[in-house]
């Protein structure tokens, strides 16, 4: 449709850098001249007003000198014009300018000129209004049905209603219910205010109510009770719309039929004088302004509506007649008579672009030329198919998709920690109680190939370790070029970490001929912080609350090999035994077997052996990689201590029911301290003054309560945090249990690391105890179910909070149960078949019977009905748990 551009009769660009909006363009007869032509009359925020009278020697034509009638630059913005009968005494039209705090009313006159300057035209101030309130908006008409003359009517910023009666105020009225100013206007068949208020409802109210309400000026009480006093005015008629509306038009062309048009956001509105619709039409764009205008059609009307994709569309009624293309987005549109010339356009745009228009075709002279036939020679069709499919081939290879390898990457990011601890510690702001929270030294270094636009680094590491600085931002950097930053990492909450590991991400664009701006890309590197960062060398301990025993199938390597920064070479005894203390204050004893291939951890605390054991793991991996030794493994064949790790749990979802019920406390006291307070403000807003009834010491009691349960809450959140800590740091532990029981693939751990570790952070809305159970679940019942039932169950797909833990220690249970007797973690929907082969590590299955109803699992000191049994063969018959620790003992 933007085929039809709207034809340029005349057309200027107003000052510069103004504003303009929809009440800054009239068109009438401002000067009484009686010929029936319309002048232009525009103001400006800038308080620019000017009246143009367009007289193009031929369309298109720019604007002549004499087209500007008036140009005057008032001392305030303007805010809309409008031209009717507002001057007693006389019938002629006159020019009232609304500004923020006035209304001021001119006479604009001309003088015929005896030079060819042309005729000379004055503007005189008739009268004006100072206003106590801001103003937005008005109407004009003859208001209760006066004869000869124009009544004004200014919307305030605050829904104040200011009626004038030419050069004398009359009345003001608040509209009831008001937040913020809508569109205005006025229809003198119902003699009634028409408006949209903030509800989007369009509202109607009469003006003899208006005139019989209590003044609200009058009255000398504070301003709600003025706003209140406004409800009193009753409305006509309500019709609620459900959008915000840009204009209200009301349209009499002959005293049959009157209609109230109102442009909405999404839909425009026809409405009879009682408030019920004519029609309406859905809008598929966003309108801009419009105006209705009178159709040649009996019993139609036609309306502009332009939007703000620069098109100008004509509806008769709702049935789009025409559709025109605008240089600019109107924000006001008229229909003026312009030299002898009937029905232009006239369209305002937000910067003063003024223009005046028709509508209407050009006759296409281009005609296409003919086309010569001729043959189709298909082999330079076939040749020219191939060539293109080669570079579609060429463009689309897998190697642009896959990630590069390292040696072809654009940026690299490496991270290097220093062997050595700080000489001058670095940790700053740390809760650690111990007498020195030592730092390691990170250096990362960024090399680019190509030239990297807006290279950021972000450092992260797990809580509660911290860094001295985790946010980098560089320069642009040239091709081969790098930069170089140093931070310090250090333990800053006072509990171990569950990881020391740590990301370097940096993000970059790299610009293109297509996007010079940049492609957005990320590269990013790993790496381990060391284990002196959060424990030291200290005396081995004897006893201990738990034990873990890991057997390797080479012989005991001594300590001063693997671990040479926690033992000291001229001490011997500890070459097989060590002592690990936490900065935190805790201890962890490692002993090396003398005659068996084990290895003992041991410590008070279960989640304590959580990195003393996988530092040993990676070290003895290390070690034996060094010496090309391919075939190390390591087993474990002890019990999974799950009573142990249930009552972390237990802890864990404590602290979570906890903070539940500091949170429902906390809304309590809240809604009692808003409810005191709001007694007490009208106790003091009260003239006649009255007891407080001890609702000051009431409050003070309630905030105080307020700020005993914040800190309460405070509390637990943190302890709720180190419980979620240790938590992970068993969890860890026990799937390198369940791994190095089951000897399970590098696939079936990280499934297994899925399930049991699926969230980094714990929260009230989403906690580690409901996700847990749901992945479990899932588990049960696809790859490790016993049989098609359980896989036809459903499972809910919502995730609320527990009421306690008793079914997730029981999935557990059975998920260990189930991998004792052949279970295979996997996520497809064929591996749910279970397998009678003989497992791994000495366990064999155990056949379905009537002893998997109530079994207790080794190692752990309660019973649990209805769980399965974790059945374990031992390397040496006949040999017991306790007596085969004894032997290991060096």
């Amino acid at each position: 449709m933007s085929l039809f551009k709207a034809r340029d009769w005349w057309s200027t660009i107003l000052g510069e850098k103004e504003e303009f909006d929809q009440g800054c363009l009239c068109v009438a007869d401002v000067d009484n001249s009686g010929s029936g032509q319309d002048k232009i009359i525009v103001g400006s925020y800038m308080g620019y007003l000017r009246i143009f009278n367009p007289h193009p020697v031929k369309p298109g034509d720019g604007v002549q000198p004499e087209d500007l009638l008036l140009e005057v630059q008032l001392r305030e913005p303007i805010l809309q014009v409008e031209v009717g009968k507002f001057v007693s005494g006389t019938e002629g039209l006159h020019l009232a300018v609304l500004h923020c705090r006035k209304l001021c009313v001119y006479a604009v006159s001309g003088t015929l000129g005896n030079v060819e300057h042309g005729n000379q035209y004055q503007l005189k101030l008739m009268y004006e209004h100072n206003l106590q309130r801001t103003a937005c908006n008005m109407t004009y008409g003859p208001f209760g049905g006066v004869k000869g003359r124009d009544l004004i009517c200014i919307q305030s910023m605050d829904g104040m209603l200011m009626l004038f009666e030419q050069e004398s105020y009359a009345f003001g009225r608040f509209l009831p219910g008001f937040l913020l100013p809508g569109p205005l206007t006025y229809s003198s068949r119902t003699d009634s205010f028409i408006t949209v208020s903030s509800c989007r409802q369009v509202e109607s109210y009469k003006y003899q109510v208006l005139a019989f309400a209590t003044d609200a000026d009058e009255r000398q009480e504070t301003e709600q009770q003025k706003l209140s006093s406004g409800k009193r005015l009753a409305v006509d008629w309500v019709l609620n719309i459900g959008e915000q509306a840009l204009d209200i038009c009301v349209v009499s062309f002959n005293q049959a039929v009157s209609s109230v048009f109102v442009l909405g956001e999404r839909n425009f509105f026809c409405l009879k004088d009682n408030g019920q619709i004519r029609f309406m039409k859905k809008l598929d764009y966003s309108p801009s302004c419009f105006i209705p205008y009178c159709s040649v059609k009996e019993g139609t009307i036609n309306t502009l509506v332009g939007n703000h994709s620069k098109m100008l569309n004509v509806y008769q009624d709702v049935t789009l007649k025409w559709a025109t293309q605008l240089p600019h987005i109107p924000v006001s549109v008229k229909v003026a008579n312009l030299q002898d010339l009937k029905g232009v356009i006239v369209t305002l745009s937000d910067n003063g672009h003024l223009q005046c228009s028709y509508l209407g075709t050009d006759p296409s002279l281009f005609q296409a030329p003919r086309v010569d036939s001729r043959e189709i020679n298909y082999e330079e069709f076939d040749a020219e198919m191939k060539e293109l499919q080669k570079i579609i081939k060429e463009a689309t290879k897998p190697e642009d998709i896959l990630p590069k390898s390292e040696k072809h990457r654009d940026l690299i990011v490496t991270a290097e920690v220093s062997p050595d601890l700080d000489a001058e510690s670095q940790a700053i702001d740390s809760e650690v109680k111990a007498e020195a929270v030592p730092s390691v030294t990170v250096k990362i270094t960024i090399h680019s190939r190509v030239t990297a636009q807006k290279p950021n680094l972000t450092v992260c590491v797990q809580a509660p370790l911290a860094v001295t600085c985790d946010q980098f931002v560089f320069d642009d950097l040239e091709p081969d070029s790098s930069e170089t930053v140093v931070l310090s990492a250090f333990l800053k909450g006072n509990c171990s970490p569950s990881e020391l590991e740590g990301n370097c991400v940096v993000s970059y664009s790299t610009p293109t001929e297509l996007n010079p701006e940049g492609i957005l890309k990320v590269a990013q590197c790993n790496f381990r912080l060391p284990l002196r960062l959060i424990c030291f060398p200290a005396q081995p301990s004897k006893a201990a609350n738990h034990k873990l025993t890991i057997d390797t199938n080479k012989p005991p390597i001594s300590f001063l090999t693997i671990f040479p920064d926690f033992v000291d070479p001229s001490e011997d005894d500890q070459a097989n035994v060590l002592g690990f203390q936490f900065l935190t204050g805790s201890k962890t004893t490692l002993l090396a077997s003398k005659t068996s291939q084990r290895y003992r951890i041991q410590s008070d605390q279960l989640e304590d052996l959580w990195l003393i054991t996988k530092e040993l793991m990676l070290r003895l991996e290390e070690h034996f990689k060094k010496q090309n030794c391919k075939d190390f493994a390591c087993t474990f064949s002890g019990s999974i201590p799950l009573q142990e790790y249930f009552e972390l749990i237990d802890r864990h979802f404590e602290l979570r029911l906890n903070a539940e019920k500091f949170q429902e406390l906390l809304s309590e006291r809240a809604v009692q301290f808003r409810a005191i307070e709001r007694r007490l403000l009208t106790r003091f807003k009260d003239k006649t003054p009255a007891p407080l009834q001890h609702l000051d010491t009431l409050l003070e009691g309630t905030f105080r309560e307020v700020i005993a349960l914040a800190d309460a809450a405070e509390e637990n959140q943190a302890n709720m945090f180190q419980a979620f800590t240790k938590l992970k740091s068993a969890t860890h532990l026990v799937i390198m249990l369940i791994s190095l029981w089951q000897k399970l693939s590098t696939d079936q751990v990280a499934i297994l690391e899925a399930t049991f570790l699926p969230l980094a952070e714990d929260t009230q809305e989403l906690g580690w105890e409901e996700t847990v159970d749901a992945a479990i679940s899932y588990l049960l019942r696809t790859c490790l179910s016993k049989s098609s039932k359980e896989q036809a169950l459903t499972l809910s797909s919502q995730l609320c909070m527990p009421k306690d833990t008793s079914r997730l220690k029981k999935n557990i249970t059975l998920f260990c149960d189930r991998l004792a007797k052949g279970g295979r973690l996997s996520l497809s929907t064929d591996s749910a078949t279970q397998q009678t082969a003989v497992m791994p590590g000495g366990c064999t299955t155990i056949p379905e019977s009537d002893l998997e109803e109530r079994t207790v699992i080794p190692g752990s000191a309660a019973t649990f009905p209805n769980h399965g049994q974790i059945a374990k063969q031992k390397s040496k018959p006949g040999l017991s748990e306790n007596a085969a620790e004894e032997a290991e003992k060096p």
